[in-house]
């Protein structure tokens, strides 16, 4: 029996990561293929191969994605999206979705942004209790008026699930920068602290030569 119990143990160690990778990578494949509504009916890839070869629609979402993003590129097609911006600001329940949205994403995927760059050690949700957190940027707004020292934006993840967390304002000096990417804290919230990231090389202490040892002199 503790030999069966340690073959269905190794199994599951083996299987379980495979499948739930597998079964997200079907998801999200199954979502990218949506996009092949967009086309006419004529010009569906099932009509025309006479069969389903799943896949397609991501490689038809990356072509959008490049053709959108060589048009924006350029100036007229930076003057597009300025008057679509200016349009969608101008109705009323649709301004407010889009431009909480856009401002979030430019955020986030600016290159020059600094949002989601930098993991920190903070005490959460009390003193002695410690957690990471990611840094998401600097307090902003009518905020700084009424904060009288220098703070800092957090994002608390919580597990196993990352998205569903915690926003809050601490002071810089509360935060020990972590020498850890995102990903890798990422991983330790996620994993409940099983996949602990490496440590961070020590640099190495150069020997010190030792003195050189003066011959002796015979006293005379």
């Amino acid at each position: 029996m503790a030999a069966l119990r340690r073959w269905l143990f190794a199994g599951l160690l083996v299987l379980a990561p495979l499948g739930i990778t597998l079964w997200v990578l079907q998801w999200i494949i199954g979502t990218l293929d949506q996009t092949l509504l967009i086309l006419p009916g004529a010009w569906q890839p099932d009509r025309l191969l006479g069969f389903r070869l799943p896949g397609l629609g991501v490689l038809l979402a990356l072509a959008i994605l490049l053709v959108v993003g060589a048009i924006t590129s350029n100036f007229v097609g930076r003057k597009l999206v300025s008057w679509s911006d200016a349009i969608l600001h101008r109705i009323p329940v649709v301004r407010s979705i889009y431009s909480s949205v856009k401002q979030v994403s430019d955020t986030l995927f600016s290159p020059s942004g600094n949002a989601f760059r930098t993991a920190v050690l903070i005490e959460w949700p009390r003193p002695g209790m410690w957690t990471i957190a990611l840094v998401t940027g600097a307090p902003g707004g009518d905020v700084v008026n009424h904060l009288p020292e220098d703070f800092v934006s957090v994002y608390v993840p919580t597990t196993p699930n990352p998205t569903g967390g915690y926003f809050v304002m601490l002071r810089r000096s509360d935060c020990i920068e972590l020498k850890m990417s995102v990903d890798e804290a990422l991983r330790y919230v996620i994993s409940m602290g099983v996949v602990v990231p490496s440590a961070p090389a020590v640099p190495a202490v150069p020997a010190v030569p030792a003195a050189p040892i003066a011959p002796a002199v015979n006293a005379r």
